[in-house]
């Protein structure tokens, strides 16, 4: 269960500053990260069949609306005890209701009659406790299950035969599966990390995946090499290079009160370093990650707080080679943790570009 007192503590600064009194959470990444509980209805609704609040002028202060036919279910098997639940028609309007339980002003994360608008993503972070833990569970169990599969891929395995192993394999641990992308050799050159397709895997194959679970988020990437081309070595270790910088970047901001866009010049410094000073315009380069795939992105002049304790997940590509894994970053000089780490996986060590850090990252693997 999430640990209520570090949420209500964390809403009670967030009220206390904008001159609120009630605050309401129905997308499910806020939700889960409040409730500990899954409030989805459809994986393609931004907004669940429930919404989960903090309205401390009220006994209890934690409560939740939620719609017939679902109330009962959410109130036994999704939420703590701490909570109210009001079952509302299911004819009827969410935000009418939540907007009825408010007392005084109040603010929300979807549309609500008389609510602001408010965005979450600044209260999920940095991690509390019981978050890391929670996290820990579902990236090693995540990263099991990536390498189960792909010890079992053959070169002549059609893409969508790996990714529907995937999904198959991360159900098995009652994660959903938002991303699994795997493009073989000739894909992986032409376009970056695909969706699967028929394409047989060929050289090389490349597995991308997020796993989630209760709102939090894990991603990593492997690479199984079956007869890669020369130049892929060259191309994994310097993508593997820019992620070591991305990190080391993420605990120097931590200290220096940086945001993300210094990370971003760190990850472009370092492209130019390796020699492939145009890669990083390919696409995303990673970011913070939670209660969220990222919570914000690397980017010139993004302006995201570099928080501790925190996940981190970068994600460089150079040509067809990708590194990406989850970290957690701590504030201090503790070692970075890969919450995301395959044991029994090959290894190599790099350097970070201008800092003082040589991580061991995750290397092709070799059948």
């Amino acid at each position: 269960m999430v640990d209520l007192d570090a949420r209500a503590e964390r809403l009670d600064a967030s009220l206390a500053a904008t001159g609120g009194d009630a605050v309401w959470f129905a997308r499910p990444n806020a939700f889960a990260w409040l409730t500990g509980g899954d409030n989805t209805g459809s994986a393609t609704d931004d907004i669940g069949v429930a919404a989960a609040g903090y309205v401390p002028e009220r006994t209890p202060s934690f409560r939740a609306v939620a719609l017939a036919g679902e109330a009962d279910r959410i109130a036994a098997e999704e939420l703590p005890d701490e909570f109210a639940v009001e079952t509302v028609p299911w004819h009827e309007s969410l935000g009418e209701a939540v907007a009825a339980e408010t007392v005084g002003a109040g603010v929300a994360d979807f549309d609500a009659p008389g609510l602001e608008r408010i965005d979450a993503s600044p209260l999920r972070q940095p991690l509390v406790a019981d978050d890391v833990e929670r996290y820990r569970a579902l990236a090693e169990e995540t990263a099991a299950a990536v390498e189960r599969v792909c010890r079992e891929l053959d070169a002549d395995d059609a893409e969508y035969e790996a990714a529907s192993a995937l999904r198959i394999a991360l159900s098995s641990g009652e994660m959903s599966a938002p991303v699994v992308r795997v493009a073989g050799s000739e894909r992986a050159e032409t376009y970056r990390t695909p969706p699967a397709g028929a394409a047989e895997l060929g050289d090389y194959a490349v597995i991308s995946v997020t796993s989630e679970r209760r709102g939090l988020h894990a991603s990593l990437t492997r690479t199984v090499a079956f007869d890669p081309p020369e130049r892929f070595e060259t191309q994994f270790r310097a993508a593997a290079r820019v992620e070591a910088t991305a990190l080391a970047a993420t605990r120097e901001a931590v200290g220096a009160g940086g945001d993300a866009g210094d990370v971003f010049d760190a990850i472009q410094t370092a492209y130019d370093e390796v020699g492939f000073p145009d890669a990083w315009e390919a696409g995303e380069q990673g970011g913070a990650a939670g209660f969220a795939r990222r919570e914000w992105l690397a980017a010139p002049a993004a302006t995201g707080t570099v928080s501790a304790p925190m996940g981190y997940a970068y994600n460089p590509v150079v040509g067809g080679a990708r590194s990406e894994d989850t970290y957690l970053v701590e504030a201090g000089d503790e070692p970075f943790e890969c919450l995301t780490a395959t044991p029994n996986w090959p290894t190599f060590d790099v350097a970070a570009v201008g800092y003082d850090l040589t991580l061991e990252r995750h290397a092709p693997y070799a059948p």
